[in-house]
């Protein structure tokens, strides 16, 4: 076979490379510019005279050089070395250009630093609450006030082709779960025994009738007596397993990072369409036990997700507690220290902290259930709830839930193996962090994992009432990683 030349071979493999997208200014260019640049470098506010706001501007003095970007200054900056001085962005920045917006702007400038005629970069409008924005609420029902304010705490997200395909869903979900939930009142609730029909494994919900308690009192400042009410629901007897949860992290085939089935083929059931945890890096019990422990180390968002995943194959809604659901199943209608009163050597009967857990979790119901019947709500795994750890709002008196868009910190509740007696008292809480995920070994950190928190699991609420499918996916999302997922 004859030896075809060196200047042929390579002519040979640049065709038959695959063609590199045509990178487009308004989709792609712009919003990088303008979150980027534009905020330090427009016409009233020029940076070292330079000015970002049209391609006549950003290109002087060649600063962007069409066609070629290894000699544009404007590639060299924001190439730079994170730790460098002159980086560009400047690296005080919160949130720095990721290295797939620099590529994207690298292509832009390479691809000829195409941009439109006519269009002139602006930061984006101040919006004015009272002058552009109460007009419109001042419009609006009671409950659609209340359903805006519930998406808005829950993020925003304005809906995209995904997140309308999402709705579907949830819709779907929602008309199953209120055909397989047929209690209507707090009269008709009981405790029950159920199985997760994926997989066979048993677990128990214990019925729990609305009431108004008294919340906090022990928390200092930021979590001061209240009287709240509460709404019927059930909880989990148990902090949810790894019986129960390890089929729903480790069996979702091929996922994508943020949790969605890779190439799901026509007709695949609404189960399997649920975002579920890419397998982790690491064996998740760390040696302490499997069969009739609890699950740890997951994010809110991976124990949101199961709920969501248990939900859609039992047709009830599941989901976390919110703080004050939470504290008002432990107390169980008490008022003191801990559900089974003030003294303090009887801990070890119904709980498993820091003097008698050996270092490790043990397996759930093993210690004395507080007066309502449900276990470990004192010690073994700190529990997940919905709500982001603030101060209590004194004017959320019903069903409250403090809603937000930051991930850290979110509440955790009951103390844990790894905590001393008072960090397991009834009215004990405390934040989430971002130190969980310190030896995550997935870089970008795992939105599935706290792999630094091997004391932390969750049970899980059913509540009496089916809210409507914009709650449930309000709910389900709370605990989205926005700033990794976008």
């Amino acid at each position: 076979m004859p030896r075809r030349p060196l200047a042929a071979l390579l002519a040979a493999l640049a065709l038959a490379a695959p063609a590199r997208a045509e990178v487009d200014f308004v989709r792609d260019v712009q919003p990088i510019l303008v979150d980027y640049c534009l905020k330090c470098h427009r016409p009233d506010f020029a940076e070292a005279d330079y000015r970002v706001d049209t391609l006549e501007q950003a290109a002087i003095d060649d600063i962007i050089v069409p066609g070629d970007p290894d000699d544009s200054e404007f590639i060299r900056l924001i190439e730079l070395s994170p730790t460098h001085k002159s980086i560009m962005p400047p690296k005080e920045e919160e949130n720095p250009m990721s290295a797939e917006q620099i590529k994207t702007l690298r292509d832009w400038v390479d691809q000829g630093a195409k941009w439109p005629e006519g269009i002139v970069l602006e930061m984006p409008p101040i919006v004015d609450f009272k002058r552009d924005v109460e007009p419109i609420l001042d419009k609006l029902t009671e409950e659609e006030r209340r359903v805006l304010k519930l998406w808005i705490n829950s993020g925003a997200e304005w809906p995209s082709g995904s997140s309308a395909a999402e709705m579907e869903l949830v819709t779907r979900l929602r008309e199953k779960i209120t055909a397989g939930s047929p209690e209507r009142a707090a009269g008709d609730m009981a405790d029950y025994d159920a199985e997760v029909p994926a997989t066979g494994v048993p677990y128990s919900m214990v019925a729990v009738q609305g009431g108004e308690f008294t919340m906090g009192g022990d928390g200092g400042e930021a979590a001061p007596a209240r009287r709240v009410k509460v709404s019927p629901f059930w909880i989990g007897k148990h902090e949810v397993t790894w019986d129960e949860y390890e089929p729903f992290m480790l069996e979702g085939g091929r996922r994508n990072k943020d949790g969605s089935l890779m190439f799901p083929p026509e007709g695949t059931p609404d189960t399997d369409l649920i975002s579920r945890p890419t397998k982790p890096y690491v064996e998740m019990t760390f040696g302490m036990g499997k069969e009739g422990f609890p699950a740890i180390s997951m994010t809110q968002h991976a124990a949101l997700m199961y709920c969501k995943w248990l939900s859609a194959q039992t047709g009830h809604f599941y989901r976390l507690p919110t703080e004050a659901e939470w504290e008002y199943a432990c107390r169980a209608g008490t008022d003191t220290r801990w559900s089974f009163g003030d003294d303090e050597s009887q801990l070890p009967n119904y709980a498993w902290y820091i003097d008698n857990a050996d270092f490790c979790y043990q397996q759930v119901g093993k210690k004395k259930p507080n007066p309502w019947g449900i276990h470990d709500m004192h010690g073994n795994v700190a529990e997940w709830t919905l709500d982001i750890f603030a101060p209590y709002d004194p004017d959320q008196t019903e069903d409250p839930w403090a809603r937000g868009r930051d991930l850290y910190p979110r509440a955790v509740r009951g103390g844990s193996w790894n905590d001393d007696p008072e960090g397991t008292v009834s009215t004990a809480r405390f934040g989430s962090r971002k130190e969980w995920k310190k030896d995550d070994p997935q870089l970008p950190k795992s939105i599935w994992y706290h792999t630094d928190a091997q004391w932390l699991g969750f049970r899980i609420v059913r509540p009496l009432e089916v809210p409507s499918a914009e709650e449930m996916n309000a709910y389900w999302n709370t605990g989205i990683d926005h700033d990794t997922l976008e």
